[in-house]
This record gives C-alpha cells, sequence and structure tokens, in this order.
C-alpha cells in the first residue's frame, strides 16, 4: 500500500468540535446530540474556550475571541486531530485558522449553506437574535449563498439564556422556523446557532412535530463535513488552495510566519476538554 493511502486501513478518525464560549455550560448538550450521528470508527472530543468575555454575540467581544479560536485550532492539530469544528454559526475565524491549520476547518454556517440545495430549492435561517441577524446576512454575501436565502429571522434568545430552558427554546424555534417558511416560501430553514439547534435536535427525538419539519442542524451538517474532509486528506485528496485565499504567511515570508505561530503558541491553550 502506497503512503498516499495508508491511513485507509485505520478507520479511527478524531473530530475536535470547539464551543468557543468561555464556559462548558454548552458542551453536554452538544455531546448529546452529535455523539449518536457519528460514523463507526469516528470519535468526537467536545471542546470549549477558558477565557473571557464568554459571550461573542458583540463584535468587540468576537474580535477578542477569535485569537484563541485560533489558539485552540493549533492546539488541536498538535494533539492529532484529523479536523477541527468552529462551533457557531458566526463561523469566527474560520478564514484565519483555515489558513493557519493543514488540517480541515469547518464553520457550521459555511457547510450548512453550501448543503442546503439537498433539503429545498429555498431556504431561510432563523437565528437566536436580532444582533445575529445582520452578521448572518454579511456571511451569506461572503459565501455567495445568499440568492437562495429567502429571510434571515430569529427567536430572541441570547446564548447564556438558552441553557436554562432548552424546550422553550425548541419550541421557539418550531414556531418561528414554521412562519418563515409560510410567509416567505422557503421549503427548508437553517436553524443556524448551533446552541439553538442542539436544543431542537434535543427536543425533537421526543416530538413528532419536530421530526417533520425540513430543518438543517448546522451541528451535525458541521460533522459530517468534517468527517468528508477529514477522510479525503487521509487518502491525499483533500487539495486545499493555498495561492491566494488560503495561502499561509510562511509563503511570503517564513520568518513572519514563524514568529505568528510563537505568539499563538506561548501563552497556554485556551481549549479545555469538556468534563464526562
Amino acid at each position: 500500500m502506497s503512503a498516499r493511502y495508508a491511513r485507509r486501513a485505520d478507520p479511527h478518525m478524531r473530530l475536535c468540535f470547539l464551543n468557543p464560549f468561555g464556559t462548558p455550560a454548552y458542551d453536554q448538550l452538544i455531546r448529546e446530540v452529535l455523539e449518536p450521528t457519528l460514523r463507526t470508527g469516528t470519535s468526537l472530543e467536545i471542546r470549549h474556550l477558558d477565557t473571557r468575555p464568554e459571550n461573542i454575540d458583540y463584535f468587540a467581544a468576537k474580535h477578542l475571541v477569535e485569537t484563541d479560536i485560533m489558539k485552540a485550532g493549533l492546539q488541536a492539530e498538535r494533539d492529532g486531530f484529523d479536523a477541527f469544528i468552529i462551533g457557531c454559526c458566526y463561523d469566527p475565524a474560520l478564514t484565519q485558522t483555515r489558513e493557519l491549520l493543514s488540517i480541515p476547518v469547518v464553520g457550521p454556517l459555511e457547510a450548512s449553506t453550501a448543503f442546503a440545495r439537498p433539503f429545498g430549492h429555498r431556504y431561510a435561517i432563523v437565528t437566536d437574535h436580532h444582533k445575529a441577524v445582520p452578521e448572518l446576512e454579511d456571511r451569506l454575501r461572503v459565501y455567495g449563498q445568499d440568492a437562495n436565502c429567502r429571510a434571515v429571522t430569529s427567536v430572541g434568545w441570547f446564548v447564556d439564556k438558552m441553557i436554562l430552558d432548552t424546550a422553550a427554546v425548541a419550541e421557539d424555534a418550531y414556531q418561528a422556523s414554521r412562519k418563515v417558511m409560510a410567509e416567505t416560501g422557503a421549503e427548508t430553514v437553517i436553524i443556524g446557532c448551533t446552541i439553538v439547534s442542539a436544543c431542537f435536535e434535543k427536543a425533537a427525538l421526543t416530538d413528532p412535530r419536530l421530526q417533520q419539519l425540513s430543518v438543517i442542524n448546522p451541528n451535525l451538517i458541521a460533522v459530517k463535513q468534517a468527517e468528508v474532509l477529514a477522510e479525503l486528506a487521509a487518502q491525499g485528496q483533500y487539495r486545499i488552495s493555498r495561492t491566494a485565499y488560503y495561502q499561509p504567511l510562511s509563503a511570503h515570508d517564513p520568518a513572519q510566519d514563524e514568529e505568528l505561530r510563537t505568539v499563538l503558541t506561548t501563552a497556554a491553550s485556551p481549549g479545555t476538554e469538556a468534563s464526562e
């Protein structure tokens, strides 16, 4: 067997899912809804940031947290993971981390919008609160995925309150999804907050109403894209272009790249494993 395909003999795949919030509060919820969906041989480790600010719904705070996401991504690569998932639909630091890492890096919104068409021709996004709506609209334009998006709306919850009543969040997401589909003609809905989606999927395990609605779970889509890209990488088929958009600093100035990586790795990694 050639070295190019040597990994095929080992079906085990390790994925790192980072909750980019400075709290472990959401780790168990994400684990509950994702672990049953994994392929045989795939292991998923949930990590969170151990930094402040905890809330990344505001641009200044998110900008600070993005540095710690890059640090956590570099740590995940050093720890031997096959792919790194940034568990927030803002896709914070996605481009920067993808530029830095050799392993695949996945953002839930990018993955979900790219995969929406098999679920329905026209889609809508139901996010968490009013602050996120324009942010996701901007993301759609960057990704070139806005043409078939009929609306971006919200359920009116901030992330730090969701864990206190996941059933209420799920019900609000269900009602908001039905409403936007009826009003806009959207055929499917991306529940475009990872925590809102996790609340919805947890409730859907026992609620047939939720099971019948065409929704896209960005947590699941991100994990499935990570599995596919990691498998492609193992086969030598993940040939990310490094000529322009994702060209690393090392291609321009290796000394500056080394300096950058030193800055991002000298401090202890903010990525913290979730407790079982």
